[in-house]
């Protein structure tokens, strides 16, 4: 009888486990993917006592939103010719695309690094930062010095961080920039939102606005790292790039939105992201934000469209590589429609667990003919060129925590200019590359490779 009572008990906890996992997806729209969906099902039922917590902590993956806006035409600039990246974006309700005045792209380190601080040193009236990691090291300091000495000549500084992200991130240093006249915001903290659920949805885009008129994004943190050789340790190949024009105000505009849902007890912010005055001349740009505020996978869209869109090349750079099956499959199948496809990843990143996750989606890419480069350092880099015609760089890795539930922000190329400097930035690192070699797996590297992927969405 006892026994009995244990499991009757325990079937009732699990039956009410899967009546919060089935009402909280179908109330707030979560469209999980089938594979993530299929392992909170089966962690609930064999693991109630673990799983329902763990799904309450972190099981949110979008946060919950009106019916949204109406999708209807975006406003192109004039003479824009018609693309298929564009008449996705308008049906995704993403920002409209716009001309700009200048584009500066920075593979070297030093040279970002030393972009950044005159554009902070030059700021007039505000300057706007987003970024997952703040070193405690002498690049942060120098640049919270800079921020520091832009306050007291009486610019509006703000700066958006992490609070997962910036664990490493002293509370002195946080003082400091407060003292100094910084507005200091960390983003979903932690301990707020554990009853709400969104400890897992974090802020990973990097963004730094100056005066509404330039700004500078990409895939690098603020750390020593990302800009400068550390006494042995080589910097890491990254790369960044600088917008003077329309880009900056609608970052500014992205940015605000970011600012009000910080502290997690908003939960979106359902406005437009205005189309402000352009020249009618210049590169082409487009914001990608993607993550928790957007109804619509919005990177991953576009990515998995670029992959049955393509006709002669796909150029891929990523540090980490951990696709979903769909993403993985088309890209699969565009390697054997004879589509080039080249993959550029660190021959080992700074993430083991990630490296392990990878290998299945490594060996099936070979086996459908993709050229898979092994880069001899770290490589923190995001970018992707399809064909000659539209390229993406910014926070984005091409992994599923980056696709589904990290806030990112890409920028997508459509100027010629622009795709071939990425084009040729992308195909000398894959020079500098050895080739993936082709390996088959024992029995047990396959099943612990298994139980990576289990997770590997919060890799």
């Amino acid at each position: 009888m006892h026994w009995s009572l244990i499991a009757v008990e325990h079937g009732m906890l699990v039956l009410a486990g899967l009546l919060v996992y089935l009402t909280s997806t179908r109330l707030t729209r979560q469209h999980r993917h089938p594979s993530a969906a299929l392992a909170w099902v089966l962690v609930i039922t064999l693991l109630p006592y673990l799983g329902i917590p763990l799904y309450l902590l972190f099981g949110v993956r979008k946060v919950p939103r009106a019916s949204g806006r109406p999708r209807g035409a975006t406003a192109r600039p004039p003479g824009t010719a018609a693309h298929w990246a564009l008449e996705l974006g308008e049906a995704l309700a993403l920002p409209a695309p716009a001309r700009n005045h200048a584009v500066t792209f920075q593979a070297d380190g030093q040279a970002a690094l030393k972009h950044l601080m005159q554009l902070v040193e030059q700021a007039r009236h505000s300057i706007d930062i987003c970024t997952f990691v703040l070193g405690h090291d002498p690049v942060a300091a120098d640049l919270s010095a800079a921020l520091g000495r832009a306050s007291g000549r009486g610019v509006k500084v703000r700066m958006l961080l992490d609070d997962v992200g910036s664990w490493a991130t002293p509370r002195s240093m946080r003082q400091a920039l407060r003292r100094n006249g910084v507005d200091l915001q960390l983003f979903m903290p932690v301990l707020r939102n554990i009853r709400r659920g969104r400890v897992n949805l974090r802020n990973h885009r990097k963004l730094v606005i100056v005066d509404s008129q330039h700004v500078w994004s990409g895939g690098r943190n603020l750390a020593s790292e990302y800009f400068v050789t550390q006494g042995a340790t080589p910097v890491w190949t990254d790369i960044s790039f600088v917008v003077s024009g329309p880009l900056a105000r609608q970052a500014q505009d992205l940015y605000q939105q970011d600012w009000q849902v910080a502290s997690g007890e908003i939960g979106f912010v359902d406005a437009a992201i205005a189309a402000p005055p352009a020249p009618t001349s210049g590169a082409l740009l487009q914001w990608i934000p993607s993550g928790p505020d957007h109804a619509d996978d919005t990177l991953y869209a576009l990515l998995l469209a670029a992959a049955y869109r393509a006709e002669q090349r796909i150029l891929l750079v990523s540090p980490y590589f951990v696709p979903d099956d769909a993403l993985l499959t088309a890209w699969c199948m565009a390697c054997r429609r004879g589509v080039k496809l080249t993959l550029v990843i660190p021959a080992r990143s700074n993430h083991r667990l990630a490296d392990v996750a990878r290998s299945p989606a490594l060996r099936a890419l070979i086996a459908a003919g993709a050229d898979v480069r092994l880069y001899p350092r770290m490589l923190h880099a995001k970018a992707i060129i399809v064909d000659e015609s539209v390229a993406w760089c910014g926070s984005a890795n091409l992994d599923s925590r980056s696709l589904f539930l990290n806030f990112e922000l890409n920028t997508a190329f459509y100027d010629a200019n622009a795709i071939n400097w990425l084009s040729g930035w992308a195909q000398q690192l894959a020079d500098e590359s050895e080739p993936a070699p082709r390996q088959a797996p024992s029995a047990a590297r396959e099943l612990f490779e298994g139980l990576v992927r289990i997770v590997g969405f919060q890799l």
